[in-house]
């Protein structure tokens, strides 16, 4: 049987370390690479990232040969999805094997206009950690640690403004897989933002719904690996 290759990006303020227990959950035909971000991980010690055009060029150059050389597939959940979207279109760019599935987790469609009262990067620091915990995937007691706090929070809102200041441009291509959409019951999303993926693709857009809200992976993990594996192993 032939491996796959899977790409798992990051949600903001999220390392590679986010995915490591997916490397036994799923199929062992199914080769996971969780993608480490400059900042963070193993990578702590890199610099933040400016704009989201660097992040892009950079998880480019990581996964360059592989993409190349050997079938694969992206998973990528809130920013992380916005990093899956913008790597098809720059593979596009350079002629190089499209990936045989995407699956776009936890966000709305790039092209929808972003409606949402509160921007979150702009926040002072007492609200942005309260948006944050409210939001689900940290930890209260995370900000309890002053020296912790003051290397994870930089981190965290850089992440947040690389996604609320993230500009799509129109003149993008259309993928032609298929594509998998995987979204929380109850996050703050509307039908619309999640349906008009469906625009990205000239082939079938699947969504599915999970109990939860912006952070469900981390709850549904089962659920999720069986979609992954039926989807990728046929």
């Amino acid at each position: 049987m032939t491996k796959i290759k899977l790409f798992c990006f990051p949600y903001a303020g999220g390392s590679a370390q986010v995915y490591h227990h997916w490397i036994k959950s799923l199929n062992p035909a199914i080769e996971v690479l969780p993608i480490e971000l400059s900042g963070r991980g193993t990578r702590f010690n890199e610099p933040l990232y400016k704009d989201f055009e660097e992040l892009v060029n950079d998880v480019f150059h990581q996964i360059y040969n592989d993409v190349v050389h050997t079938p694969y597939a992206f998973f990528g959940h809130s920013l992380g999805a916005l990093i899956a979207f913008e790597l098809v279109q720059k593979i596009g760019i350079n002629n190089l094997p499209d990936p045989k599935h995407v699956f776009y987790s936890g966000k709305s469609a790039p092209h929808i206009e972003n409606k949402k009262k509160v921007v979150y990067h702009l926040l002072d620091t007492e609200d942005f950690k309260k948006e944050i915990i409210q939001l689900g995937g940290t930890p209260a007691g995370i900000f309890e640690h002053i020296e912790f706090e003051k290397l994870f929070l930089p981190l965290l809102r850089n992440d947040f403004k690389l996604a609320e200041t993230y500009d799509f441009k129109k003149d993008k291509r259309l993928y032609n897989g298929e594509i998998t959409v995987l979204l929380g019951k109850k996050d703050d999303l509307t039908a619309q933002q999640c349906h008009e993926w469906s625009k990205t693709t000239t082939n079938i857009c699947n969504i599915i719904y999970f109990n939860g809200g912006h952070f469900f992976i981390h709850n549904e993990n089962e659920k999720i690996f069986d979609i992954i594996n039926h989807t990728l192993i046929q």
